[in-house]
């Protein structure tokens, strides 16, 4: 667990790699490596330099605006925001037990996030590395590139995408940023009609889930990266239902040390500041989370697809199951470290919730009617969901006259931020030849970034191209090499 990201003996002695913007991600980011004249890597950040300041924002509005208001966070996992700030302000009206159809109405939501975001991620943003090849032309490795050579394959990515939407849409009257939670439960319920319409292309969706599952797994069995691209050992964190089942939208906090080991189990989520604690670091404006027991060096973690499977005990769907053992099976029956295993992690998870979303349609209660609960009206909440990226929590204190106070929120992304540093770092230790770049190089060092499927903004995803610029330094400054990638992709050395 131990880590060599903060400094470097001599740094004058250093040269200085950057790669600005980091690519297929939401935000402005930017990695800068440090090299030592024998090309050995001392230093890799990760940098987050965007400010976003919703903590702040939320402040002094009524609560029952929150769950509309924080999810504008995000254009591709808005709902995870909404149910997770739903979440704390039903503890606000004190409804902690929600009535049956509004708890079911929530959770099929949450699965049709789940399916459509792991859709997007895995077709759009990850297939053209694992189908072409990290090294592959740059022009080729794309969505387009996909559509070209497996247009079944592309088209099923949209299909499966479209039905999570449309699961969102017939709950929320939008596709994005529709509005569904309210404290203590939900605003409407859901019609026969919609059901019945559900019902109608969910076994085709359950079908190429399962297709899905086996393109990335064969993928990561057969791949000669798969074993040491950015592997390492670390914490694993999210939550989990009371048997050990993989849980997404509500459960207790599970921690395991890298070994498999339990740092703590079934903790009540409303007390997550007792286990966790962020640290800031003045290069990022995206806080370092860590396990308090274990301290800021060796308490960081994973959260996400691969720290879920890795810390759940089963899956409560069949073939998701199936799937899970298989995962597992994999890494010798221990925890699964590989950083390229998120992606086999990912669409199992995305297969599970097409599972559960063909059961939920079938339950009787989703139709139901009886959709607010109150209780005991309280001054903080909590509420703690498995987003698609990970675990995702917001906290929210409020006065006597309804209005925030303070909120605290800690996104996925947030809590895989030093595991993404630390995976950058591997990558770079092994790919970066440290004076000849490549086009193929930068793309090493963002497929790691890219596994974890970031959210730096925690607000889009950015689907086209992006131009980057990165340059190799002399320890005095002067330029020993450029590359440049316009938005259009297209490559340039530039005269020095």
């Amino acid at each position: 667990m131990s880590h060599n990201l903060e400094s470097a003996a001599n740094p004058e002695a250093l040269r200085r790699v950057v790669i600005e913007p980091v690519t297929r991600v939401e935000g402005h980011g930017k990695v800068t490596i440090l090299l030592d004249e024998q090309n050995r890597v001392h230093q890799v950040r990760l940098h987050i330099v965007e400010f976003r300041g919703f903590e702040k924002f939320i402040q002094g509005r009524p609560y029952w605006e929150v769950p509309v208001l924080v999810q504008r966070l995000c254009g591709i996992c808005p709902v995870s925001h909404h149910l997770a700030a739903a979440k704390a302000v039903d503890m606000l009206v004190g409804a902690r037990t929600l009535t049956p159809p509004a708890e079911k109405l929530r959770r099929l939501l949450h699965f049709g996030q789940m399916l459509q975001s792991h859709a997007l991620h895995f077709f759009h943003l990850a297939s053209p590395d694992l189908l072409f090849g990290f090294d592959s032309e740059v022009e080729r490795r794309n969505i387009i590139g996909v559509i070209a050579s497996h247009p079944e394959l592309a088209l099923q990515g949209v299909k499966l995408r479209k039905y999570g939407q449309e699961v969102i849409r017939h709950i929320t009257g939008k596709r994005v940023h529709g509005t569904a939670a309210l404290p203590g439960g939900m605003n409407k319920a859901l019609k026969a009609s919609e059901r019945d319409e559900l019902r109608g292309g969910i076994a085709q969706v359950v079908a190429w889930s399962q297709a899905a599952v086996k393109l990335s797994r064969d993928f990561f069995t057969s791949s000669e990266y798969s074993a040491e691209f950015g592997t390492f050992p670390s914490n694993h964190l999210g939550l989990v239902g009371a048997g050990g089942d993989l849980e997404l939208y509500d459960g207790g906090l599970r921690a395991l040390d890298p070994g498999g080991a339990t740092i703590f189990d079934h903790v009540d989520y409303t007390h997550y500041n007792r286990y966790i604690r962020e640290e800031v670091k003045s290069w990022s404006y995206m806080k370092f989370p860590f396990i308090i027991g274990k301290g800021a060096e060796e308490g960081w973690y994973r959260v996400g697809p691969l720290a879920r499977l890795n810390i759940c005990d089963r899956v409560s769907t069949p073939l998701a199951e199936a799937e899970r053992q298989a995962f597992r099976a994999a890494a010798g029956g221990g925890l699964q470290h590989a950083t390229l295993a998120y992606h086999w992690a990912r669409m199992i998870e995305m297969l599970h919730a097409a599972e559960a979303i063909e059961q939920l349609l079938e339950d009787p209660d989703l139709l139901g009617t009886d959709l607010v609960t109150r209780g005991a009206r309280a001054l903080e909440g909590v509420g703690v969901v498995e987003a698609p990226r990970g675990t995702l929590f917001h906290h929210y204190k409020i006065n006597e006259n309804d209005v925030v106070e303070k909120a605290n929120l800690i996104v996925s992304t947030t809590n895989n931020n030093q595991a993404m540093n630390e995976a950058v770092r591997q990558v770079a230790s092994r790919y970066l030849d440290g004076r000849k770049l490549t086009e193929g190089l930068l793309n090493h060092i963002e497929v790691a970034i890219r596994a974890y499927d970031p959210c730096l903004s925690c607000a889009t995803h950015a689907l086209g191209r992006m131009p980057l610029e990165v340059s190799l330094l002399a320890v005095d400054g002067e330029p020993l090499d450029r590359l440049v990638r316009s938005a259009e992709g297209q490559l340039s050395r530039p005269t020095l």
